[in-house]
């Protein structure tokens, strides 16, 4: 047993113990698995880039999503599809920021998640009403982020990637990348051990810094990464884990994004992050209705 694990393994992680973690002064519940939605207020995003733009679209699309059931929404301002360079940041707190104040506003009950990986842009996001910062990087393309998450009350959502997303697809190499995930968790984690910081959320990263055979060798090794006593994060939704195996557009690829859904949701995934709330709140119900069934352990 690592150092990481063996820390919290006489008395569990708080997660472990209760199935819920502190989102600042939100406490998530994640008895059930619940769906993040995503919003992009973004132009160039590899799927919805640009219909999100103005305020009315803005609450009309967060309002869409908390009326299907999701339990998160996740808000992003910077494409970080392959290729992409990532611009400046304050170009994209400039969408960002007005973006959660405006969803705060409408509806002061959210739950916002921020998405982002630079410290300067998630400060300005927990102060403007974001209780979760989602860091596609893991703390690695800001040195100051995984310090300033040391001290929020914001929960973080920790992803692995390799490269930047600039690189991240340019033949990617693992010699076995559930494993060489695992260990990045490991490293990332450890400065929250020591601070007693527990409400960290585990994303795999599928999409990033993988290739196709890598991100099915990641599902079907996701029950693994269940190992840290840490909620799961699965986020494939639309993804080209999905169109490159079926030879479709990523508008065509919805079933293809709930059937694995449903695989993560039998490997243990917690939190599931799509486009398509109402179909992965319906997901999630069913797989609830077999846990009803399923023989105890």
């Amino acid at each position: 047993m690592t150092a990481t694990r063996a820390a919290w393994a006489d008395k569990g992680t708080y997660f472990s113990q209760t199935r819920s973690i502190r989102c600042g002064s939100l406490v998530l519940d994640l008895s059930k698995p619940v769906v993040m939605g995503i919003l992009n207020v973004t132009a160039d995003s590899f799927y919805d880039g640009g219909q999100y733009l103005t305020p009315s679209q803005i609450t009309d699309r967060a309002g869409e999503m908390l009326q299907a059931g999701a339990a998160i929404l996740d808000i992003g301002a910077l494409s970080t599809r392959p290729g992409t360079h990532g611009g400046l940041a304050e170009e994209e707190a400039e969408k960002l920021i007005p973006a959660i104040e405006l969803v705060r506003r409408h509806f002061p009950e959210a739950m916002i998640s921020a998405d982002t990986y630079r410290s300067s842009v998630a400060k300005l996001a927990v102060d403007a009403g974001a209780v979760i910062v989602n860091d596609i990087s893991g703390g690695t393309m800001d040195e100051n982020m995984l310090g300033f998450m040391l001290a929020s009350e914001a929960a973080y959502v920790l992803m692995h990637i390799q490269g930047t997303p600039a690189t991240m697809q340019q033949k990617p190499v693992y010699a076995n990348v559930v494993a060489e995930v695992k260990a990045f968790f490991e490293k990332q984690l450890q400065p929250f051990v020591d601070a007693g910081k527990q409400n960290i959320i585990l994303d795999p990263g599928f999409g990033f810094g993988k290739d196709v055979h890598h991100n099915y060798q990641l599902l079907a090794g996701f029950a693994d990464f269940a190992e840290s006593g840490f909620p799961l994060l699965a986020g494939v939704s639309r993804k080209s884990m999905i169109n490159k195996v079926l030879q479709i557009k990523p508008s065509q690829a919805l079933n293809g994004t709930t059937v694995l859904n449903t695989i993560a949701l039998m490997n243990g995934a917690n939190i599931l992050r799509v486009h398509d709330v109402k179909e992965a709140v319906e997901a999630v119900k069913l797989f609830d209705a077999l846990q009803e069934y399923a023989p105890n352990p």
